[in-house]
């Protein structure tokens, strides 16, 4: 996969796949894949490529993104590091620049296990694996969690929000 492209089907997923997936937010619970306070406003995408998001800064004052105090725990219940959309194979080992969202301002990005990024052999591409196979093996990640632990700068402390997911279903196409 070379970055993470948005899917605007129903159901998200690549046109040719075998498999279809149907994803549940379970923590926070939410039908519409939504979570505000009153410092942020969230809403993600799940896909079996990435998981897709945006932020909202609900506060006249800057918060940042930490990412390398975030984390993202994949399919398979394994911690790590969180890679997102302008990470690349060879900053996998140093430190991720925080992400400012400005006063009443926001953000669109994805999300992935930074273990996930591949080698593009010289290229500055983004390329990973996704996080469920489309293939004859989909229907193995039925009920599987994933998620993510955002960590933010906010008015000077930091603040985590964990969001979970579940595969819902895999259905063949």
């Amino acid at each position: 996969m070379a970055g993470a492209d948005d899917s605007v089907a129903v159901i998200p997923g690549s046109p040719d796949a075998l498999y279809r997936y149907r994803f549940r937010q379970v923590d926070p619970p939410s039908d519409r894949f939504t979570f505000q306070d009153r410092e942020l406003s969230f809403y993600f995408k799940p896909t079996p490529d990435a998981l897709r998001f945006q932020v909202e800064n609900r506060q006249n004052r800057p918060v940042w993104i930490l990412w390398d105090r975030s984390s993202f725990i994949d399919p398979n219940g394994a911690s790590g590091k969180v890679g997102h959309g302008t990470t690349r194979w060879a900053d996998r080992f140093k430190v991720q620049p925080d992400t400012q969202i400005p006063a009443l301002g926001s953000y669109g990005d994805y999300v992935l296990p930074l273990d996930y990024l591949l080698d593009p052999a010289g290229s500055d591409q983004q390329l990973h694996r996704p996080l469920f196979p489309e293939d004859h093996t989909a229907p193995q990640y039925a009920d599987r969690t994933f998620g993510v632990d955002l960590v933010f700068m906010v008015e000077e402390r930091p603040l985590t929000y964990s969001f979970r997911f579940r595969v819902a279903s895999v259905m063949a196409r």
